[in-house]
């Protein structure tokens, strides 16, 4: 009795424990172990990573190519001291060189490193420069970001970042020491943002302006003035942030990217106009680049550790993939969300369901008692997204977590009766039209907005007396014939037409017969009876 008394006290003592190391951070504990009537069980959590310095993990890639400076050597100057160009740059040799990785080495020993690009010596063509920075993964920024330019900050430049690791762009903030003339765009700052614009791209003169290159190096993107308009000037308020990260559309999205880029357009011109007898000393320099910013995993991880070559959520709550966005496979349960911030610090129960990978929201219907995904895409529906939309048939090559699972009828929307097509891909087609698509026609019919049944052709349906054919669908009869295929006379009396044809009370059976007679085979002649 002493034993089981002895390890319900330690059970409760971990619990307890937990619940204090759950008040001690925000979301950084996924599950917990708790007591039931049936038992030991584990609640979830929304969790996520702690922020990282993320320049630690990103690739850098500089361009145009021949961008970095050295390669010929060059000499350049400052813009404080402007006609004493004595030093070099020179990339054969390893205290002159100046290559992009020196953007986000560490500067133990204080000596300050950077990139550097060649001089303006091709004014007046621009001297533009782009450096894209690649995590492959998606981040979720939590800080400044910080660029810090040696012999000064440029006059024009564009950060833009990437949801989609680097195939689309958009720009994040422009920066210009005249917005206007740059980019058309009135100069703003974040603190004049509210609540109801805080996602808003604007152009900053904050950083541009000449103040000395050694006064001010830092360019930021100003993430904590953007959190401070929920969270107040000293972010104590984070609960309110939170909240709005629920309800505000697009909120968490603008403070997620896979890349950034920088587009710089303009370097630093000391304060004046540019001198054309002096371009050695117009150049870009950035020493260091600071990102500091958490993996994106859903809110479903506590811990993201890089492996494989990118940075990989460790994914709880039955989730799985690079950032915790699909179930595993086999888990279903009720309404199933990305995870969700409120009520802190634990943040709300998250159960799964299974959609293949075609959508990342369930609803649990009561009275029916069944969990089913919610706006499957990928042309998916069902259940468990696992049924294929009116229009599009299984692809029996493709898994059913595959993006192309589902492929496009494509019915002639003018042979077939309706978009649908069956599990092979046949739709069914109207009078006359065959193919896979409907999009022929079957023989004794013509391609006409449609397949419409041929009036006459070269072999069944022959103009007779001398008629033609035209576009198998009119008899283009001579002077002296009328009817469909040309088979009655134009006649004056009612008794005959000269001898030469029947009477006409005759003709028009004569007419179907013949042809009856030339679609089924059965006849070969037939003539009128006498007597």
């Amino acid at each position: 009795m002493a034993v089981v008394v002895s390890c319900a006290v330690l059970f409760h003592a971990f619990l307890f424990l937990q619940r204090i190391l759950l008040t001690l951070g925000q979301y950084d504990i996924c599950k917990s172990l708790v007591s039931t009537d049936d038992g030991p069980t584990w609640e979830y959590y929304a969790c996520q990573p702690r922020p990282m310095a993320m320049k630690d993990f990103m690739q850098i890639r500089v361009s145009p190519s021949d961008i970095t400076c050295g390669n010929p050597p060059q000499l350049f100057c400052t813009l404080e001291n402007p006609y004493l160009c004595s030093d070099e740059c020179d990339a054969s040799t390893p205290d002159l060189a100046h290559p992009p990785q020196l953007m986000q080495d560490s500067e133990h020993s204080g000596l300050i490193t950077y990139w550097q690009t060649v001089t303006w010596s091709r004014y007046p063509e621009p001297l533009l420069a782009n450096i894209t920075l690649s995590w492959n993964k998606s981040l979720e920024v939590t800080d400044d970001i910080e660029i810090t330019f040696e012999y000064g900050r440029p006059t024009i430049m564009v950060l833009e970042k990437s949801l989609d690791k680097g195939r689309s762009w958009q720009p994040y903030q422009f920066y210009a020491d005249d917005c206007m003339e740059a980019f058309e765009m009135p100069a703003k700052r974040v603190q004049d943002l509210s609540a109801a614009n805080v996602t808003r791209v604007i152009c900053t003169e904050r950083y541009s302006r000449w103040v000395g290159s050694k006064n001010e190096k830092v360019v930021r993107f100003e993430v904590r003035e953007r959190f401070a308009v929920f969270a107040g000037p000293k972010l104590l308020n984070m609960d309110n942030l939170y909240t709005r990260m629920e309800s505000m559309k697009g909120l968490r999205d603008f403070f997620t990217f896979t890349d950034l880029r920088l587009r710089l357009l303009r370097p630093a011109l000391g304060g004046t106009y540019v001198q054309r007898d002096n371009l050695l000393k117009y150049f870009y320099a950035i020493s260091n680049i600071e990102v500091l910013a958490r993996c994106k995993c859903n809110l479903h991880a506590g811990q993201c550790t890089f492996r494989d070559g990118s940075l990989q959520c460790d994914c709880e709550h039955n989730t799985t993939g690079q950032d915790c966005a699909r179930c595993e496979r086999g888990f279903k349960a009720k309404s199933w969300k990305p995870g969700s911030f409120l009520p802190t610090p634990t943040g709300s129960p998250n159960t799964y369901c299974e959609c293949y990978g075609h959508s990342n929201r369930c609803s649990y219907i009561d009275f029916i008692n069944i969990v089913t995904c919610v706006s499957c895409k990928h042309n998916t529906r069902g259940q468990n997204c696992q049924h294929c939309r009116l229009g599009y048939f299984r692809n029996a090559s493709a898994e059913l977590d595959d993006e192309n699972v589902c492929i496009e009828c494509n019915c002639n929307q003018l042979g077939s009766l309706h978009a649908r097509c069956n599990e092979t891909g046949f739709c069914q087609c109207r009078e006359g039209a065959t193919g896979q698509k409907c999009e022929d026609c079957q023989p004794g019919y013509n391609w006409k907005q449609g397949c419409v049944l041929n009036v006459c052709d070269d072999e069944l349906l022959l103009c007779e007396n001398g008629g033609t054919c035209l576009q198998n669908q009119k008899c283009v009869c001579p002077p002296n014939f009328k009817g469909v295929l040309c088979e009655e006379a134009l006649c004056e009396g009612e008794v005959g037409c000269n001898g030469a044809n029947p009477p006409t009370q005759c003709a028009g059976l004569l007419g179907q017969l013949r042809r009856v007679s030339r679609a089924t085979g059965s006849l070969r002649s037939l003539s009128p009876s006498h007597g």
